[in-house]
C-alpha cells in the first residue's frame, strides 16, 4: 500500500539550493513533437517516418525515454482534437514501442491519455497534472508512470500572465499536496509517480518563477519524496535572460539542466539530446572526482606553495 503524501507540509518562502554536488544520473527524456506548430520545431516531424527517423536519432544520442507530443502547449498554439492527437500519434507510438524504446506521451486530453496506455506508453505527461478524476480508474489499472505537471493555468495551454514567484511556489507546493493524495488515494502507487514543477509560461510570463522553480528542486524531492522531472529546454524564461531566440538557446538551456542536475533533477526533459547527454557526462565525472578527491581540493597545495612574505 503507498504511504500517504506529506499533508500541510508548504514548501518555504525562498527555495535554497543544495550542495553543488549531483545526487544522481538524470535520465534523458528526448523530445518529438508531432506539431504544425510547437514554437521550436513545429511541422518538422509531422511527417510518420520524420518522427520515427527523430526519435531513433535522440535515442542513439543518449535518450533514455522518447516523449511524443501531439499538440503544442505555448500561449499562440492552436487546439487540437483529441481524434487528431491519437491519428498523429499512432503510427509513431506503435512503431516505437515495437523497438522496444521507451516513450512517453505528453497530452491532456483523457481519450489521448487512454489511448496511449492501450498502446503500451511507458510514461503519460499532463502538463495539469491528471486532474480529471474520471481518468483515474485507468491510470489505476496501468503500469506506466505519471509525470505530474504543476502549471498556473488550471486548464488548456499557457497563456502570458504576470505572476509573484513567492506566489507561484506556494502554490506548487499546495499543488502536489492535493494532487499526489488524490492520485494515490485513486490506487496508483507512489513508485509510479513523478513532478514536474513547470517552467516558463506555465509559471509566468516573467524568469522569477521559472528560477525560483529551478532553485527549489532539491526542496521538491524532500518534501514530496518523488523524482522530479525539470523541462527548461527552449523555454520562454532563457529566451527573456539572454535575449536569444529558441534556435540560439542551446547554451542556456545547458546551463538551466547542469544546475538542475545539481540539484538533483531526475528527469531532464530535452530537446538536444546529445548536447545534455554530453554536458552531464562531463559534470558527472568532475563531480565524482570531487566527492572522492583526498584531501579535498586545495588542500594538498597549502604545504607546498612558499609562503608570502
Amino acid at each position: 500500500m503507498s504511504s500517504p503524501v506529506p499533508v500541510n507540509s508548504p514548501l518555504t518562502a525562498t527555495p535554497s539550493p543544495g550542495p553543488l554536488l549531483p545526487s544522481g544520473d538524470p535520465r534523458i527524456v528526448g523530445i518529438v513533437n508531432i506539431t504544425t506548430d510547437s514554437f521550436s520545431d513545429g511541422g518538422r516531424y509531422l511527417d510518420p517516418a520524420a518522427a520515427i527517423a527523430h526519435a531513433r536519432r535522440l535515442r542513439t544520442d543518449g535518450a533514455d525515454i522518447i516523449e511524443l507530443g501531439p499538440a503544442a502547449s505555448h500561449p499562440d498554439s492552436a487546439p487540437v482534437t483529441a481524434a487528431e492527437e491519437r491519428r498523429r500519434l499512432g503510427p509513431v507510438l506503435e512503431q516505437l514501442v515495437a523497438d522496444g524504446i521507451p516513450v512517453s506521451v505528453d497530452s491532456t486530453r483523457p481519450e489521448t491519455l487512454s489511448y496511449a496506455v492501450r498502446a503500451g506508453a511507458a510514461y503519460l505527461n499532463d502538463i495539469h497534472g491528471f486532474g480529471d478524476p474520471g481518468l483515474h480508474e485507468v491510470l489505476a489499472s496501468a503500469d506506466c508512470r505519471l509525470i505530474v505537471m504543476h502549471a498556473v493555468q488550471a486548464a488548456g495551454s499557457a497563456t502570458r500572465v504576470l505572476t509573484d514567484p513567492a506566489a507561484v511556489w506556494a502554490g506548487v507546493g499546495r499543488f502536489f499536496d492535493r494532487r499526489l493524495a488524490a492520485l494515490l488515494a485513486a490506487g496508483i502507487g507512489r513508485d509510479r509517480l513523478i513532478i514536474d514543477p513547470g517552467l516558463g509560461y506555465f509559471l509566468g510570463s516573467t524568469p522569477g518563477p521559472s528560477l525560483t522553480a529551478l532553485a527549489g528542486i532539491r526542496e521538491l524531492k524532500d518534501v514530496f519524496g518523488v523524482p522530479v522531472l525539470v523541462s527548461a529546454s527552449r523555454k520562454s524564461f532563457l529566451r527573456v535572460l539572454t535575449g536569444r531566440d529558441a534556435d540560439r538557446s542551446g547554451p542556456a538551456t545547458l546551463a538551466a539542466e547542469l544546475f538542475a542536475a545539481w540539484q538533483g533533477a531526475d528527469y531532464i526533459r530535452t530537446h538536444d539530446v546529445a548536447a545534455a547527454r554530453d554536458a552531464l557526462t562531463v559534470f558527472s565525472a568532475i563531480a565524482c572526482q570531487a566527492r572522492a578527491a583526498q584531501p579535498q581540493p586545495g588542500q594538498a597545495l597549502k604545504g607546498a606553495l612558499p609562503e608570502r612574505s
